[in-house]
């Protein structure tokens, strides 16, 4: 049986490893990027257990572990005092949740895919001329010299999709209004390392997360997080800084004839919860089986992979909204359930197995 032509668009963690997924069963598709390198920052941190479920076949999660750095759990603190803690207890046979640059990672999944001879294609600027009975017809730079047909594309192409955009599919939901700073910062303080910490105010919140034994990650709803950390800390100079506004969108849909939308350009959210980067790997999986399972039909492929992964976005995507709201405490309402509420539901087992199964992306069944 022949295999169906692939083009991949997009070299994040989720256009990597689906080519990756792919290419073990046998199809071996080209992935582009625009991007003329990887990007040298990560926004994501944090490699759940179904990811490294997912991709325990590849050899790819033995490295991501090996590199990585284990979490014990998440400390939740307010008015200098802890608040609650949950404790990262064993909800995966094999794995937790492991602290690891989106860097590394990609630089992992890159390697193990040019083991099977693939290389991602950059500096091409992919975008979606027309699709038909036969093939989605593809440009692949600026000028267009470049034309491909194929018989299907996985457009992981980010937040601001131009696939999703051509294909005029709806990306509905709301944003926040305020700025979120983010730095990666050399940072001497109490807090245990071990621990994800999440620090409640008034007006905001910070979520902090150790790299390494010196530099932090640091996500703030309010300005200026730095000058409002625990007693004791001193922050040295950020390596690096950002600003962003958060959003919460699902596509209206994730497939159209000849044509896929995984990772950022299906779903987007807030980093709480360390699903963004972790969701778009499981997409590319679940595409790799749907197209295994029917190879000589594309377009039925894809519509098995939309009905399979839509109603996961949706799902994900609410959970983590309704999680981010408490934390960002919009309303004095929002900030007395999480002062209240929070430290009681932490003492309850089956909270904190829910809590955690969202967390390690183990609230739903793997990509069948």
């Amino acid at each position: 049986m022949s295999q169906p032509s692939v083009l991949i668009v997009g070299a994040g963690p989720t256009g990597l490893a689906a080519a990756l997924f792919l290419a073990r069963q046998g199809v071996q598709p080209r992935i582009v990027d625009m991007a003329p390198a990887p990007a040298p920052h990560s926004r994501a941190l944090a490699v759940n257990p179904r990811t490294l479920e997912l991709l325990e076949p590849t050899g790819v999660s033995e490295r991501m572990v090996a590199e990585g750095r284990p979490t014990l759990g998440v400390c939740f603190h307010e008015g200098g005092k802890v608040l609650a803690r949950v404790d990262a207890e064993r909800v995966h046979p094999r794995y937790g949740l492991t602290v690891l640059s989106q860097a590394r990672s990609e630089a992992l999944l890159a390697e193990a895919l040019e083991a099977q001879g693939i290389v991602v294609e950059r500096g091409r600027k992919a975008r979606l001329l027309c699709q038909d009975e036969t093939s989605a017809r593809v440009c692949l730079d600026d000028d267009c010299v470049g034309v491909g047909n194929f018989d299907m594309v996985f457009a992981a192409d980010g937040a601001h999709s131009r696939f999703r955009e051509k294909l005029g599919i709806d990306f509905p939901g709301d944003t926040y209004p305020e700025a979120w700073p983010l730095f990666d910062v050399p940072l001497e303080t109490p807090l245990d390392r071990r621990y994800a910490h999440v620090l409640f105010f008034p007006d905001g919140m910070i979520f902090l997360l150790a790299l390494d034994d010196t530099v932090w990650r640091v996500i703030s709803s309010v300005s200026d997080p730095l000058s409002r950390l625990p007693a004791g800390s001193t922050a040295g100079t950020p390596l690096w800084s950002s600003t962003f506004h958060i959003a919460h969108r699902v596509t209206a849909r994730c497939a159209l004839g000849r044509v896929a939308l995984g990772g950022d350009a299906a779903h987007i959210h807030s980093p709480v919860g360390a699903r963004g980067m972790n969701l778009g790997i499981e997409d590319a999986a679940a595409l790799a089986r749907c197209v295994a399972a029917q190879p000589d039909n594309p377009v039925e492929a894809l519509s098995r992979y939309h009905s399979q992964r839509h109603g996961v976005h949706e799902a994900v995507v609410e959970r983590i909204h309704a999680i981010t709201s408490m934390a960002r405490g919009g309303n004095a309402l929002l900030r007395g359930l999480r002062h209240t509420v929070l430290p009681a539901a932490a003492r309850v087992p089956l909270f904190r197995r829910f809590a955690l199964r969202t967390v390690m992306g183990l609230d739903h069944p793997a990509p069948g």
